[in-house]
């Protein structure tokens, strides 16, 4: 393993320099980690792939750029679970300080590449909705299905071109540069870059869903004005309220999930880290976890169509539950008439 600078407070560890990083001392904090990790990895892979099936077994749903969008965040949010749980329950419960710096750096680019689509899906559904409601008349014509894919390709070639260059050389053991405190090897500008540009997606998502809950109140506003149209008017009202606190609740669950990460890489970019706010923003990144688990509930399972479509096939499963256990009911009841006879 190649011998590279490492922050002051980590100086005193001895061997490996990837044992520096390994925060967590005692046998409680490696097992809350895990568990936190396990469970909140299970249920996301299991929701977004519940999306997935949803999306693509109805041919309306998968034609359409909306939901093409809430595809690419659900396979993102899966392979962030997979790769995130498997890679930091192995070095921070497991101590698996054996890795190469390039099969280190290769697992935290996997991480990074999916976290990073993940918050570019959220990203571009709601640029999806932004258009959906600023331009309605002329929506059609500019979100296409091609037009979908090609930013989908876009968004993820990106996101893996830039969570690949600590790999491809830009890390502080190659250019012998001051090395993050949070992680091994990781340059501090790489990190200071990276916090950019979460920060300016974040911003983009935060002002879109700003803007469609500014235009929800206009149109609140404006449905008031017309109590000649009665119950059409309400009907729409209540779909604006629904609108704003969905979008209420996309922000909120957001901005608590990866602010306190955010804040703990930038807080290091500045200051030393002391071990207690290195085990602390060891926990928080689990809240990373839970903001994929929760984002297949909030973008997905709220949709109309999805959910007609969850209902199908929960009905389906419980009629062929219902037929598997009746089946052997009348084929004993056969067999005894037979007996009898």
């Amino acid at each position: 393993m190649d011998v590279c600078k490492v922050p002051e407070n980590a100086s005193k560890c001895s061997g490996s320099t990837m044992e520096c990083f390994m925060v967590l001392s005692t046998q409680a904090q490696k097992i809350s980690i895990a568990t936190l990790c396990c469970l909140f990895g299970t249920l996301c892979v299991f929701e977004n792939s519940l999306v997935l099936y949803l999306i693509f077994s109805s041919p309306k749903t998968r034609k359409k750029p909306s939901y093409i969008f809430i595809s690419s965040l659900a396979l993102a949010d899966i392979l962030a679970s997979i790769i995130f749980v498997c890679s930091f329950v192995n070095f921070h419960v497991f101590n698996g300080s054996g890795l190469s710096k390039e099969a280190f750096l290769l697992q935290l680019g996997g991480v990074n590449t999916s976290f990073s689509a993940s918050l570019s899906s959220l990203l571009l559904t709601a640029l999806d909705r932004y258009v959906s409601i600023s331009r309605p008349s002329e929506y059609k014509l500019l979100m296409t299905r091609k037009r979908a894919w090609i930013a989908l390709a876009v968004l993820w070639a990106t996101c893996a071109t830039v969570a690949s260059l600590p790999l491809l050389g830009w890390n502080c053991c190659t250019l012998d540069s001051s090395c993050s405190e949070l992680f091994p090897f990781v340059d501090d500008n790489y990190l200071s870059g990276w916090v950019c540009l979460t920060l300016l997606l974040l911003g983009c998502i935060v002002y879109a869903y700003a803007h469609v809950l500014w235009r929800a109140r206009q149109h609140v506003a404006y449905m008031e004005q017309q109590q000649a149209q009665g119950g059409k008017q309400n009907t729409h009202m209540r779909m604006d309220v629904r609108l704003a606190k969905t979008l209420v609740m996309v922000l909120a669950v957001l901005v608590l999930c990866w602010s306190p990460v955010l804040v703990l890489m930038i807080y290091s970019l500045f200051s030393r880290l002391n071990d207690h706010l290195r085990k602390v923003f060891a926990f928080c990144s689990t809240l990373c976890l839970l903001n994929s688990m929760v984002n297949p509930i909030i973008y997905a399972l709220r949709s109309k169509e999805l959910n007609s479509s969850l209902r199908r096939v929960f009905s389906h499963f419980r009629r062929q539950l219902k037929a598997s256990e009746e089946s052997p009911e009348a084929e004993s009841t056969h067999r005894s008439s037979v007996v009898e006879t």
